[in-house]
C-alpha cells in the first residue's frame, strides 16, 4: 500500500519510552487474562465507587525536545552565583570520572537497595568503602551507609542517645550547642517535641552534664569556631550521658577527630565530597558510633560475611529491614538511605586518597587564612581566632552594603545577626573569588597564593592516620579508577540489565531524558539558603510540579520537604498531630494501623508519640472492617489517625476503603493513605477524593526518580485544605511550624526527574501507564496462578499493580524455601520479587508498566522452570539438598570448576529465562547471613583477606 501524507499520526515518544508493551502485545496479554479491551480489565479491577470523574488534563504531552527546551528555560531563571554561605553546604568539584561513571550511569542509579547481596556486591563494596572512610575520619568504631541529611542525622542521634543513655537525669532534656547550624537545631526541636524531650539550646560553657541525657556539639561551629570538646564529653560521661559531635567531614583531615575527643556518636554530611549542593540535596549524611552502641544505630550497615564456598561476600547487616520486623519498636523509621550519593562520596575519597583529601583541606584553610588576614589588615574585626574554613566579620551598619556589593561581584555571603557577615570558603574557591570578597568590603588587593599561613594551633591538629586501607591508595590514575567503577558495576544487577519485579517498590523506567537536567549547573550549583530571587527557576518548577501533583492526588496542597517516603509518613502524621493540637485536642494519640501495613507506618507513628493499635485482616487479606470499627469506637475519644495503604499491601483494590475513611472521621480521626502504591491509582482514583486527609508520594517510585541502590528518595505529602496551615515549615521561610528536613525543599535537585516525567507523559499518558501497570501484573498472575497460586485477589478475581505468589507449599512439601526460589532467579538474570513480605514465605511481584511482554514472559518462564524443579524435589526425582535450587546462585567458578553435582552444568547456569550471550553471573555464591551477624565486620577487610583472583 502506498504511503499517503494524510496517514501520518504523531508518534508518542514518551509513552513508548515508559510503557513497555505495544498495542499488539497488550491485545495478546488481554487475551491470556480473558478480556477484550484494557478498559474492560480496569473496570473489573478498580471499584467504580472510587473512580475519578474528571480526566487528568494540563495540556498536551511534550516531546523530549520540547520538554528539555522548556526545562532549560525555567532552569535559566536560576542565578548561579558563588555561594560562600556555608551553614553545612559548600561548593565542591565532582571528579569527571565519578560524574560520568556513577551519577550519570544507569548501572548505578537504577539499582535497588541491596537486600539481595549476591547481586549487589559492587555497590555493597562501594558503601563499605564509605563506612571505612567515615569511621577513619571520625575516629569511631563503626559507621552506617547512610542517613538522609545532617539535620535529620542529628535528630536520629538525639533519639539514639535517649534510648541508650544511662544518665541519672530524668531523661527529658537534651543539650544542643547554640553553634549548631540553624536547620539542625530546628529539626532536632521538631523531632523532640512529640517524644516529650526538652531541648536546651545554649553555649557549651553553660552545659550542666548532670541535667541532660545527652548533648550535641557542632565542630567546627556554624560561625567557624574550632573548639575541643574533650572536657565537655568527659563531664557527660561522668554522669552517664551520651555525647554527639556534628563534624564537618573535610575538616577532619586536619582537625582532631570526634573519636579522639571521646564522642559516643559522630554525625554530619558528606556533601562536600563531590556531591553538588543542589539547592539542598540529595546528600548522604553519615553517622558513626562506638562498638557498644552499634545495635542501637539507625540506618543501614554494610557487613562482611562469607558465601557458601567460604569466600568473602558483602551484605547488609543487623538492621536489614528493621522497621518491617520490629515495627513501632524499631530504632527509627529510616527506610531510604542516600546510597547513590554515599557511593559518590566514597569514590571521591578513593579518587583523591588521604593525601589528596588532606591537600584539599589544607588549601581551603590557607585560602580562608589569607582572606581573614586581608580583612584584618584593613581594620575589620574577624572572628573566631581559631577556624577551619569559616569566618565571621563585624561590619556594623554596612552589613547590607557589603552583602549587596558581594552579589554584584557574583558572590553570596551569609547574614549573621544584624551587624556581621559570615564567609565560608571551599575547594572551588579561586584567587579571583578571594579578591572579589575583599572588593565587596572595599578592599583592592591581590591574593598571594604563595602565602601558606595557618590559623590552626597545634592542640587542634589531628595526629591519627586515616584512609589507610589500600583501596584509598591504588586508584590514582583515571584508567584505574574508571576500571574499578566498571568492575563494581558489573557485579550488580540493575534495571539496565533486567526487570526488577519488586512488589511495593515500583522499579520502573528512569528515562535518560528525565535524568539529564539533574546535572545542569542551574539546578546543581545553588545553595539552599541563597537569596530567593536567585532560585526563581526552582520555585517555578516546584510550583508547577505541586499543582500537577494536586490534580493527580485530589489534595489541596503539597509539601516537598520530606526527602524520603518514611520522612513523608512522619511529616504527614506530624501535620495531623499539629492539627489536633491547634483544635485543643492534643490528647488524641491513638493510630489504627492494619497488620498488613508497611513496617515504616507503625515506626513513624511511634515517632510522633502515637500509640499504635493494630487492625487485623480478614481471610481475603482485606482490612477487617468490623475489627476496625470496634477499635475506632473503643478509642474514639483519643483516636488521632488511621494509616492505610491503597491499593492494599496485598495488591488489591479493597471495596471498603471509603467506609474505613468514614469510620475514622466519624470518631474524630484523620485518614493517612500511604502513597507507596500510587502507581496503581494515577489517573484512575485520587486518595484525596476517596476520604484521605493526607498522603505521601514516593517520587522515587511512581514518579520515576531512580532508587540509586537505596536512595535518593523524595516523599512529599499532599493534604486537604484544613491541614495546610499545619504542614512542616522551615525557619528560612519564617514558618512557625518546624521542619522535618535540613533544606526547605528536601532534595530538590532530583525533582526535575518527576517534573520531566509528568510533562512528557501528560495526563492521558500517566493514566495509560497506570492501566498498563495493572495489565502487566494481571498478566503475570494469569500465567503463574496454576503453578503457584495468587494469594489475594479481589471479588472479581483481579489484582491491582502487584500480585503475591504463594510459595509456601513448596517448603511444606519439599523443603524448597522462598530463599531458594529467589536465589535461583539470579541464575536466570532476575532480581527476586519482594520476599516474605507482607506474608512470610511468599513473593510479591510488581512488574510496572515499563516492562515489555518479552521481559514479562522471560520472568514467567523462569518462575515456571523453578516450579518444575521444586516439583522434582517434592517427587523425589532429585536430591532434596544437592539440587539447582539449594545451590543457587551458580557462579562462573561453579561452571569451570570440578563438577560432582547430580545435575548438569547447563541446567545449573543456563535455566529458562537466562540469556545466553549476555548472561548475568553472580560474583559470589549464596551469602551466609548468620555468619555475618556473628562475625560483624563493617569496614574494608585487609587486602590479604581477598582471594587470589582479586574478587571480593
Amino acid at each position: 500500500m502506498a504511503f499517503k501524507l494524510t496517514d501520518y499520526e504523531a508518534y508518542d515518544f514518551a509513552n513508548r519510552r515508559h510503557i513497555g508493551p505495544s498495542p499488539t502485545e497488550m491485545a495478546e496479554m488481554l487475551k491470556v487474562i480473558g478480556f477484550k479491551t484494557l478498559d474492560d480489565l480496569i473496570d473489573a479491577t478498580v471499584p467504580e465507587a472510587i473512580r475519578q470523574q474528571e480526566p487528568l488534563d494540563w495540556g498536551p504531552a511534550m516531546t523530549e525536545r520540547d520538554a528539555l527546551y522548556h526545562m532549560k528555560e525555567v532552569a535559566g531563571q536560576n542565578k548561579v552565583l558563588t555561594s560562600l554561605i556555608g551553614q553545612g553546604y559548600y561548593g565542591t568539584s565532582t571528579p569527571a570520572p565519578i560524574l560520568r561513571n556513577i551519577l550519570e550511569n544507569p548501572a548505578w542509579y537504577t539499582a535497588y537497595t541491596p537486600y539481595q547481596p549476591e547481586i549487589s556486591q559492587g555497590r555493597l563494596e562501594a558503601l563499605l568503602n564509605y563506612q571505612t572512610m567515615v569511621s577513619d575520619l571520625t575516629g569511631m568504631d563503626i559507621a552506617n551507609a547512610s542517613l538522609l541529611d545532617e539535620a535529620t542525622a542529628a535528630a536520629e542521634a538525639m533519639a539514639m542517645a535517649h534510648r541508650g543513655a544511662r544518665s541519672k537525669a530524668n531523661n527529658a532534656a537534651f543539650f544542643v550547642d547554640q553553634n549548631c547550624h540553624a536547620q539542625t537545631i530546628a529539626v532536632i526541636q521538631t523531632r523532640a517535641a512529640p517524644l516529650g524531650i526538652d531541648v536546651v539550646v545554649a553555649d557549651p560553657d553553660e552545659l550542666d552534664p548532670g541535667a541532660v541525657f545527652g548533648a550535641i556539639f557542632q565542630y567546627p561551629g556554624t560561625y567557624g569556631h574550632v573548639r575541643d570538646f574533650t572536657d565537655e564529653i568527659k563531664a557527660l560521661h561522668d554522669h552517664k550521658g551520651i555525647a554527639v559531635v556534628a563534624a564537618d567531614i573535610l575538616s577532619l583531615a586536619l582537625l582532631k577527630s570526634p573519636g579522639e575527643m571521646g564522642a559516643d556518636i559522630a554525625i554530619g554530611s558528606t556533601q562536600r565530597f563531590g556531591v553538588p549542593m543542589g539547592y539542598g540535596g540529595p546528600h548522604a549524611a553519615y553517622m558513626a558510633t562506638t562498638d557498644k552502641l552499634k545495635r542501637a544505630m539507625p540506618g543501614r550497615i554494610i557487613g562482611v560475611s562469607i558465601d557458601s564456598r567460604g569466600n568473602k561476600a558483602y551484605r547488609l547487616a543487623l538492621q536489614t529491614r528493621e522497621q518491617h520486623i520490629r515495627r513501632e519498636k524499631a530504632n527509627s523509621n529510616v527506610c531510604t538511605a542516600q546510597a547513590l550519593l554515599a557511593v559518590m562520596a566514597s569514590m571521591y575519597a578513593v579518587y583523591h586518597g588521604p593525601d589528596g583529601i588532606k591537600a584539599i583541606a589544607q588549601s581551603v584553610h590557607r585560602k580562608t587564612s589569607r582572606l581573614a588576614a586581608g580583612l584584618e589588615e584593613h581594620g575589620f574585626k574577624v572572628e573566631p581566632e581559631v577556624f577551619f574554613d569559616t569566618i565571621t566579620v563585624e561590619v556594623g551598619p554596612l552589613q547590607q552594603t557589603v552583602m549587596e556589593a558581594a552579589v554584584a561581584r557574583g558572590i553570596n555571603l551569609r547574614k549573621v545577626g544584624e551587624t556581621k557577615v559570615g564567609i565560608s570558603l571551599d575547594e572551588q574557591t579561586r584567587k579571583e573569588t578571594i579578591e572579589a570578597v575583599w572588593g565587596a568590603f572595599g578592599i583592592a588587593r591581590e591574593d598571594d597564593s604563595s602565602n601558606k599561613q595557618y590559623r590552626l594551633p597545634d592542640y587542634a591538629l589531628r595526629e591519627s592516620a586515616y584512609l589507610t586501607h589500600p583501596i584509598f591508595h591504588k586508584n590514582r590514575a583515571e584508567a584505574e579508577i574508571t576500571r574499578y567503577m566498571r568492575r563494581l558495576a558489573d557485579r550488580d544487577l540493575a534495571l539496565d540489565r533486567s526487570m526488577i519485579p519488586l512488589g511495593s517498590c515500583t522499579m520502573k523506567l528512569n528515562a535518560t531524558v528525565e535524568m539529564i537536567p539533574v546535572t545542569w549547573p542551574e539546578f546543581g550549583n545553588l545553595h539552599p539558603f541563597c537569596p530567593k530571587d536567585q532560585a526563581m527557576g526552582y520555585h517555578a518548577m516546584i510550583e508547577d510540579l505541586n499543582d500537577k501533583l494536586c490534580q493527580i492526588t485530589g489534595y489541596d496542597a503539597i509539601s516537598q520537604q520530606p526527602n524520603s517516603g518514611a520522612q513523608g509518613e512522619y511529616a504527614g502524621l506530624l501535620t495531623i498531630r499539629n492539627y489536633h493540637a491547634a483544635r485543643g485536642e492534643a490528647h488524641r494519640n491513638v493510630c489504627l494501623i492494619p497488620t498488613s501495613a508497611h513496617g515504616t507506618n507503625p515506626a513513624s507513628a511511634q515517632m510522633v508519640g502515637y500509640k499504635v493499635v493494630p487492625v487485623v485482616a480478614d481471610d481475603h487479606g482485606n482490612i477487617d472492617v468490623a475489627d476496625f470499627r470496634a477499635k475506632a469506637e473503643k478509642h474514639s475519644d483519643h483516636l488521632a489517625a488511621c494509616m492505610i495503604t491503597y491499593p492494599s499491601t496485598h495488591g488489591v483494590f479493597e471495596d471498603t476503603v471509603q467506609e474505613v475513611c468514614e469510620i475514622t472521621h466519624e470518631h474524630g480521626g484523620q485518614v493517612y493513605i500511604d502513597g507507596a502504591n500510587m502507581n496503581a491509582m494515577v489517573g484512575l482514583a485520587q486518595p484525596g477524593k476517596i476520604g484521605g486527609d493526607v498522603s505521601h508520594l514516593n517520587l522515587h517510585k511512581t514518579f520515576c526518580i531512580p532508587h540509586g541502590g537505596g536512595g535518593p528518595g523524595m516523599g512529599p505529602i499532599g493534604v486537604k485544605s484544613h491541614l495546610t496551615d499545619h504542614l512542616p515549615g522551615h525557619p528560612e521561610y519564617g514558618s512557625a511550624v518546624g521542619p522535618v528536613s535540613a533544606a526547605p525543599f528536601g532534595s530538590p535537585s532530583i525533582l526535575p526527574v518527576s517534573w520531566a516525567y509528568i510533562l512528557l507523559m501528560g495526563g492521558a499518558g500517566l493514566t495509560q501507564a497506570t492501566k498498563v501497570a495493572i495489565l502487566n501484573a494481571n498478566y503475570i498472575a494469569a500465567r503463574l496462578k496454576d503453578a503457584y497460586g495468587i494469594l489475594y485477589t479481589s471479588a472479581t478475581g483481579r489484582v491491582a499493580h502487584e500480585c503475591i505468589l504463594d510459595t509456601r507449599a513448596l517448603n511444606d512439601e519439599g523443603g524448597v524455601t522462598v530463599d531458594d526460589v529467589a536465589k535461583r532467579l539470579v541464575d536466570s538474570g532476575f532480581h527476586a520479587p519482594t520476599m516474605s513480605w507482607p506474608v512470610a514465605g511468599t513473593l510479591m511481584v510488581e512488574p510496572t508498566e515499563s516492562e515489555p511482554k518479552d521481559e514479562l514472559d522471560r520472568f514467567c518462564d523462569a518462575m515456571l522452570s523453578i516450579r518444575a524443579e521444586a516439583q522434582d524435589v517434592i517427587d523425589g526425582k532429585i536430591d532434596p539438598q544437592n539440587n539447582p535450587l539449594k545451590n543457587a546462585p551458580h557462579t562462573v567458578r561453579d561452571l569451570v570448576g570440578d563438577w560432582d553435582r547430580p545435575y548438569s552444568r547447563e541446567a545449573a547456569c543456563f535455566p529458562p529465562g537466562s540469556l545466553g550471550v549476555d548472561k548475568y553471573w553472580s560474583p559470589v555464591n549464596r551469602v551466609d547471613n548468620a555468619y555475618g551477624d556473628r562475625n560483624l565486620i563493617c569496614t574494608c577487610p585487609p587486602m590479604s583477606d581477598y582471594d587470589e583472583s582479586g574478587d571480593s
